[in-house]
């Protein structure tokens, strides 16, 4: 069973989707006791939009301290675009001062500052390398580089080289996905990014089912 959170803000039918065709079992949840009762081995955190809202929905609902005491606990967890996001300290995005994340991982989050041909939000296929070649994530997809789709203006920049899993080029290196144990992130989206998305989700679900 794969728990996905429903913030108000995500992509969720699309996610729970792509879940169930790799053979997953999947429950929405939007409080800790759902959470708690769904007896998931895995989580998924989606997010598209502002990342202020994501964030203050998840503290809203108490599902913050569950992400936390999730990753904390090692077991496995799947964050997906402001779900990446939303793991670290701090984000330039929001009026002045930016917007706290969950503080999970040391980083920040900032705004793409790129030339002026490359067009924010970064949007369409991209190639992302992956930097940890023994990571789960990666089962059966091309060290050297896979495309992925995205959608964004705002990437994430770790405070710990190790925690980076894959990395994309857009007018300049970022990280596009991060993994450290069972936890993982992906800036892009592997529900609109066909077979080599649902092979991340495959692989995630493998994880779980381990773990299970």
């Amino acid at each position: 069973m794969i728990a996905v959170i429903d913030n108000g803000i995500c992509n969720l039918r699309s996610v729970t989707k792509a879940l169930e065709a790799v053979g997953a079992q999947v429950r929405v949840v939007q409080t800790p006791d759902e959470l708690a009762a769904s007896g998931a081995q895995g989580l998924v955190l989606p997010g598209v939009g502002a990342l202020r809202d994501c964030v203050a929905s998840l503290r809203a609902t108490g599902l913050a301290g569950s992400v936390r005491n999730w990753i904390a606990a090692d077991r496995p967890f799947l964050g997906v675009c402001l779900g990446m996001q939303a793991l670290f300290d701090h984000s330039e995005e929001g009026a002045a001062g930016g917007t706290d994340g969950l503080g999970i991982f040391p980083g920040r989050v900032v705004r793409f500052r790129r030339p002026q041909e490359f067009k924010i939000p970064h949007m369409g296929w991209n190639t992302v390398r992956f930097t940890q070649p023994d990571s789960p994530l990666r089962a059966g997809l091309d060290l050297a580089g896979e495309s992925f789709y995205f959608v964004h203006s705002f990437h994430c920049v770790p405070a710990e080289a190790s925690l980076i899993l894959g990395e994309c080029d857009y007018g300049g290196v970022f990280t596009a996905a991060i993994g450290r144990g069972r936890c993982f992130a992906t800036q892009f989206h592997p529900e609109k990014s066909q077979a080599k998305g649902l092979q991340i989700y495959r692989n995630f679900a493998a994880v779980a089912a381990d773990v299970g």
